[in-house]
């Protein structure tokens, strides 16, 4: 029986699979503390909300890489402290984020998860790892959806221009 037989959790690591894990760690470390910035700055409930499951979401996927890279003998990127509460009324109108600001950050946030779960799930040769990023997306693929919704629903999402009237077709 070679390495890559049996179980999955027992099989080695490759490198693109240490490093892709890493990374998403750290990107996730990076995320919650934008997302912590984030609740801070929001006045729409919603949109805090959601935020409030992203956080949930980056803890889970922290924890989740940081086992896997523990599992295996690699430090994994250290965890940011956290930030400090503020109240919404203390921040100056100047530096503060609007509601419309954050939501398209969080979008385009998710989207770019989104993106690495897979490239990070057509790499791995680990199935276990595979199916940790699975998870993963469709955990943010679902939390795309909602903050979709809400861009809609408060009247925040910018579209790219649309095809209102399609050109006649001409037939031969």
């Amino acid at each position: 029986m070679g390495i890559l037989n049996g179980n999955s959790k027992d099989e080695p690591m490759h490198y693109g699979e240490i490093f892709s894990i890493w990374q998403f760690s750290a990107k996730a470390k990076g995320t919650l503390s934008n997302l912590q910035a984030y609740l801070y700055h929001a006045g729409d409930k919603g949109l805090k909300s959601i935020i409030d499951d992203l956080i949930d979401q980056s803890h889970r996927e922290i924890k989740t890489c940081d086992k896997l890279l523990k599992d295996n003998g690699i430090a994994p990127f250290p965890l940011l402290p956290d930030r400090p509460s503020v109240k919404l009324e203390d921040i100056p109108a100047g530096a503060r984020f609007s509601d419309q600001e954050i939501a398209a950050a969080v979008s385009a946030g998710i989207a770019m998860s989104l993106v690495e779960c897979s490239q990070i799930m057509s790499m791995c040769i680990r199935e276990d790892i595979a199916a940790q990023f699975l998870k993963i997306h469709t955990q943010m693929a679902a939390l795309g959806h909602a903050i979709l919704k809400l861009n809609k629903q408060r009247g925040w999402l910018i579209p790219p221009p649309l095809q209102l009237k399609r050109p006649e077709l001409v037939h031969a």
